[in-house]
């Protein structure tokens, strides 16, 4: 298990060395931020977020069924609408509902500013687990856009059928901790408190403000990939 989300960033900043330090590291909020805090620092660089929201189900929201980026992308998992019998009116209803929470977020976190130049960039995509794969394959849509020069997604814990299924999307794609069978993220942290806003906003204004610190890091984890 890991202690917290900076644990598992300091885990995973361990296995991302050998990357270019003028990576750019691009987190999920709110639980990625305070992943990406310590890989940014390793790096010595700025932490920047891709504002992302999940179309919950109507009976259960916690079931990601689709994902909205900040740039107008939409995900959809057809299999899940089909078994579930989601029609077209309610996913428009599910996005224009997390449509304002996507806007409010984006002025929240970066003032309503667009990325920085992403264009022949290596970037590091980060988030604090993969379960259902909705949001970070709106997050990989919506960067690809940019025509990166590399996108490497990096998580500590992740369902190794959508790790699979987030493959094609990558250049090449990290996790420390890959189950067959993954109920809960939240279970493999002893401390998985959900962030606040403040919280994102410390973690990015001590990057961007350029305090930084190396991180210590071992490889204590067996059963990882690496693609």
């Amino acid at each position: 298990m890991f202690e917290d989300r900076f644990d598992a960033g300091k885990q995973l900043a361990g296995r991302l060395v050998n990357e270019s330090k003028n990576s750019l590291i691009i987190a999920l909020p709110r639980g990625g931020v305070a992943v990406g805090f310590p890989i940014a620092q390793e790096f010595k660089t700025s932490l920047e977020v891709i504002i992302v929201r999940k179309l919950g189900s109507p009976n259960n929201p916690e079931l990601g069924v689709g994902a909205i980026a900040e740039d107008g992308i939409l995900f959809l998992d057809k299999e899940i609408l089909e078994l579930l019998q989601i029609t077209n009116s309610t996913i428009k209803l599910l996005r224009e509902k997390e449509e304002i929470e996507l806007e409010r977020r984006l002025q929240q976190y970066r003032g309503g500013n667009s990325l920085p130049l992403l264009t022949n960039k290596t970037i590091i995509l980060v988030d604090d687990g993969l379960a259902t794969g909705v949001t970070a394959h709106a997050a990989l849509l919506s960067l690809k856009k940019h025509h990166p020069k590399k996108i490497i997604f990096a998580v500590p814990i992740c369902s190794h059928d959508t790790a699979c299924s987030i493959r094609p999307l990558v250049d090449s794609m990290i996790c420390l901790k890959n189950l067959e069978q993954l109920d809960a993220i939240g279970r493999y942290y002893h401390n998985f408190d959900q962030l606040t806003d403040e919280e994102v906003l410390t973690f990015l204004e001590k990057t961007n403000n350029g305090k930084t610190t190396s991180a210590n890091t071992e490889d204590t984890f067996a059963n990882q990939i690496v693609w």
